[in-house]
């Protein structure tokens, strides 16, 4: 599982493993926008920290498979 990993990471950094990177880039993007606009709109509210990260991390980890659903690999 490791060789896979390392696999990808090579092939990424080398940019062979994306077809489209800009349009990863951009959908990532978005989503940790979203995630970072979460977390400092509930951080006005007086609720504890680590209940602000794991909502804004929830929310932001339920938003990617719907943002990457067209994600093409070479």
């Amino acid at each position: 599982m490791l060789e896979i990993g390392w696999f990808s990471a090579k092939l990424f950094f080398k940019g062979k493993l994306l077809r489209d990177p800009i349009h990863f880039i951009k959908q990532t993007a978005i989503a940790v926008s979203i995630g970072s606009l979460l977390l400092v709109s509930l951080a006005q509210v007086e609720i504890p920290f680590c209940l602000l990260i794991t909502v804004s991390s929830l929310a932001t980890g339920i938003i990617m498979p719907f943002l990457l659903k067209d994600f093409k690999m070479k």
